[in-house]
Protein backbone atom coordinates (compact mmCIF):
# COMPACT_ATOMS: atom_id res chain seq x y z
CA UNK A 1 0.00 0.00 0.00
CA UNK A 2 2.88 2.28 0.64
CA UNK A 3 4.51 1.62 -2.50
CA UNK A 4 1.22 2.26 -4.80
CA UNK A 5 0.51 5.39 -2.86
CA UNK A 6 4.07 6.84 -3.43
CA UNK A 7 3.67 5.82 -6.72
CA UNK A 8 0.35 7.82 -7.02
CA UNK A 9 1.74 10.67 -4.47
CA UNK A 10 -0.86 10.25 -1.89
CA UNK A 11 -1.57 10.18 1.45
CA UNK A 12 -1.57 6.63 3.32
CA UNK A 13 -4.11 8.58 5.62
CA UNK A 14 -6.19 9.52 2.79
CA UNK A 15 -6.68 6.35 1.71
CA UNK A 16 -8.23 4.64 4.78
CA UNK A 17 -10.39 7.74 5.67
CA UNK A 18 -14.56 7.19 5.74
CA UNK A 19 -15.94 10.86 5.89
CA UNK A 20 -18.58 10.81 9.24
CA UNK A 21 -22.63 10.84 7.92
CA UNK A 22 -24.26 14.03 9.16
CA UNK A 23 -26.40 13.56 12.36
CA UNK A 24 -30.37 13.66 12.55
CA UNK A 25 -30.09 16.33 14.72
CA UNK A 26 -27.58 18.46 12.30
CA UNK A 27 -29.43 17.90 9.51
CA UNK A 28 -32.85 19.72 10.96
CA UNK A 29 -30.49 22.52 12.34
CA UNK A 30 -29.22 22.91 8.67
CA UNK A 31 -32.76 23.00 7.01
CA UNK A 32 -33.97 25.13 9.60
CA UNK A 33 -30.78 27.58 9.09
CA UNK A 34 -31.53 27.32 5.25
CA UNK A 35 -35.43 28.41 5.84
CA UNK A 36 -34.14 31.42 7.94
CA UNK A 37 -31.57 32.55 5.56
CA UNK A 38 -34.19 32.71 3.46
CA UNK A 39 -35.72 34.99 4.94
CA UNK A 40 -33.56 37.07 7.20
CA UNK A 41 -29.85 36.61 4.78
CA UNK A 42 -28.46 39.87 7.11
CA UNK A 43 -28.12 37.17 9.67
CA UNK A 44 -24.32 35.76 10.57
CA UNK A 45 -24.23 33.44 13.32
CA UNK A 46 -24.95 34.93 16.46
CA UNK A 47 -28.24 36.13 15.22
CA UNK A 48 -28.65 32.51 13.24
CA UNK A 49 -28.36 31.02 16.90
CA UNK A 50 -30.38 33.07 18.41
CA UNK A 51 -33.39 32.85 15.93
CA UNK A 52 -32.87 29.28 16.58
CA UNK A 53 -32.83 29.12 20.18
CA UNK A 54 -36.61 31.28 19.42
CA UNK A 55 -38.06 28.64 17.29
CA UNK A 56 -36.97 26.34 20.19
CA UNK A 57 -33.85 24.66 18.56
CA UNK A 58 -30.29 24.92 20.68
CA UNK A 59 -27.53 25.24 19.05
CA UNK A 60 -23.75 26.75 19.90
CA UNK A 61 -22.60 29.29 17.90
CA UNK A 62 -19.80 27.89 16.52
CA UNK A 63 -21.54 24.59 15.51
CA UNK A 64 -23.89 27.18 13.83
CA UNK A 65 -20.96 28.52 12.43
CA UNK A 66 -19.74 25.35 11.07
CA UNK A 67 -22.88 24.14 10.01
CA UNK A 68 -23.12 27.37 7.84
CA UNK A 69 -20.03 27.32 6.25
CA UNK A 70 -20.73 23.93 5.19
CA UNK A 71 -23.65 24.91 3.61
CA UNK A 72 -21.99 27.71 2.12
CA UNK A 73 -24.01 30.48 3.89
CA UNK A 74 -22.49 33.74 4.58
CA UNK A 75 -24.16 37.29 6.04
CA UNK A 76 -25.26 39.53 3.46
CA UNK A 77 -23.83 43.10 4.32
CA UNK A 78 -22.17 46.10 2.94
CA UNK A 79 -18.81 45.07 2.64
CA UNK A 80 -16.30 47.83 3.00
CA UNK A 81 -14.53 49.34 -0.47
CA UNK A 82 -11.39 50.17 0.45
CA UNK A 83 -10.01 50.22 -3.34
CA UNK A 84 -12.39 52.71 -4.48
CA UNK A 85 -11.53 56.54 -4.19
CA UNK A 86 -14.65 59.42 -3.16
CA UNK A 87 -16.10 60.29 -5.91
CA UNK A 88 -14.88 64.06 -5.42
CA UNK A 89 -11.66 63.15 -5.40
CA UNK A 90 -10.13 63.11 -8.91
CA UNK A 91 -6.72 61.70 -9.87
CA UNK A 92 -3.78 63.52 -8.66
CA UNK A 93 -1.27 64.62 -11.73
CA UNK A 94 1.99 62.74 -11.72
CA UNK A 95 3.74 66.43 -11.64
CA UNK A 96 2.32 67.37 -8.73
CA UNK A 97 2.84 64.56 -6.52
CA UNK A 98 6.67 65.49 -7.12
CA UNK A 99 7.38 62.70 -9.57
CA UNK A 100 9.10 63.36 -12.81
Amino acid sequence: MTTQCRILQLSRSGIYYTPVPLSDRDRELMRMIDGIHLEMPHLGSRGMKSELGGRGHKAGRIHVRTLMRKMGIEAIYKKPRLSKPHPGTGSIPTSSRGLT
